[in-house]
């Protein structure tokens, strides 16, 4: 019988290639833990509950967002001092990062994945660079028709290659079509409403909901028929009723769409608003326990989790879809500020910042099983957030 002979060249490739089977890994399961205070981010993943490592030298994080490429592998994190940061996830860095701003509040990134829009507050305007190498490509200043620059807010992505955002000052709405990024097309609509604070895109990118501080109701752009202009919907839905002092602005980006409703905070209000969809028609109110911030929808849309503005920010209130009840009230601690559902949605992961801890609850029992120890955290953002409209 012939022996095999094993060189040491051989054995040695041989061990390499389990090393570098043993370090690969998929980007599906990943996320990203903002430590606000500390202007770091943790890479995480929902798997196994555990912390990858940790991303320093990312500026001010008092209000920061993430968007992610098509492969998953890279987060671009927007931060309240205007800077924007292209992080791999894999490779635990800062791959660039770029001062673009004064004060910037979000950005998007566009359908093909090669534009990154940034929606700044100082100077106003909307800068738009490239993914790859965060070379800025177009510079949209948000200029109303007396020359008055406005705050922008409300950026998101849609189809076409297109990005939709409103100007808070201004009471405007603008659509930008980036297919030529070099010769951008801005379509405005004006006098949409009062202050617009916040806004939506449903997640087949059709409707554009821009909520309005000044007034009560909506601003509703149907991006299908933008010849038919801007509506109004949900006009006076607080009128004759006294409000309440706001503490905290609600995230519209947070609405929740369940089937044919969107489930939606009401400003300055104790109550989740349901909107049908089909009429845009107030069909419901839930009261809960205090001025929700983030209303967010479970994937399979049976569920609604709600968390709140001081000085009720300790709670967390679970809606059951069918019934429009209330059927769990959990206190995870002090200053709950975002959550995030895993992506088939079994487990929530919930940001509980005065604690210094994120903790991870089952969907269906409500029973915390895990946590991880975080520094002041507030946003989480998991990585299929690539692959939706609108995130």
């Amino acid at each position: 019988m012939r022996k095999l002979s094993v060189t040491p060249l051989f054995l040695l490739l041989i061990i390499l290639q389990g090393c570098a089977s043993s370090t690969l890994r998929g980007t599906g399961d990943l996320g990203v833990v903002i430590e606000r205070a500390a202007g770091s981010i943790q890479v995480v993943e929902t798997t196994g509950h555990t912390r990858l490592g940790q991303i320093t030298g990312l500026g001010d994080l008092s209000h920061a967002s993430v968007n992610y490429s098509r492969d998953e592998r890279y987060a671009y994190i927007f931060g309240r001092d205007g800077g924007l940061t292209k992080v791999d996830l894999l490779e635990m860095r800062i791959v660039k990062r770029v001062m673009q701003s004064g004060n910037s509040i979000g950005g998007a990134i566009s359908q093909d994945g090669k534009l990154i829009a940034v929606a700044n507050y100082t100077p106003g305007g909307v800068k738009v660079f490239d993914a790859a190498t965060l070379e800025l490509v177009a510079d949209i200043p948000s200029l109303d028709d007396n020359g008055k620059p406005s705050k922008v807010i409300g950026l998101v992505d849609a189809p076409g290659n297109r990005f939709v955002w409103s100007l808070f000052e201004a009471g405007e709405i603008w659509v930008g079509d980036l297919r030529d990024p070099a010769k951008p097309a801005v379509t405005k609509f004006k006098q949409v409403g009062k202050e617009p604070y916040d806004a939506m895109i449903t997640a087949d990118g059709r409707y554009y909901l821009a909520g309005l501080f000044g007034e009560d109701g909506l601003a509703l752009l149907d991006l299908w028929n933008m010849e038919a202009g801007v509506k109004r919907v949900l006009n006076g839905y607080g009128k004759g009723e006294q409000k309440l002092p706001v503490y905290k602005m609600p995230h519209l980006e947070g609405w929740a769409a369940t089937g044919n409703e969107l489930l939606v905070p009401a400003v300055g209000r104790h109550e989740v608003l349901v909107i049908d969809q089909n009429t845009w028609k107030e069909v419901g109110r839930i009261p809960v326990h205090g001025q929700p911030v983030f209303v967010i929808a479970r994937p399979d849309n049976r569920q609604v989790w709600v968390n709140f503005a001081f000085p009720n920010n300790d709670t967390v209130q679970v809606i059951d879809v069918q019934s429009r009840a209330i059927v769990k009230t959990l206190k995870p601690g002090k200053a709950v500020l975002h959550m995030e559902f895993t992506p088939r949605g079994e487990q929530i992961w919930v940001s509980v910042r005065d604690e210094d801890r994120v903790d991870i609850f089952d969907s269906e029992t409500f029973i915390k099983v895990g946590e991880l120890g975080a520094d002041k955290p507030s946003g989480i953002f998991f990585t299929p957030r690539a692959h939706r409209i609108g995130l």
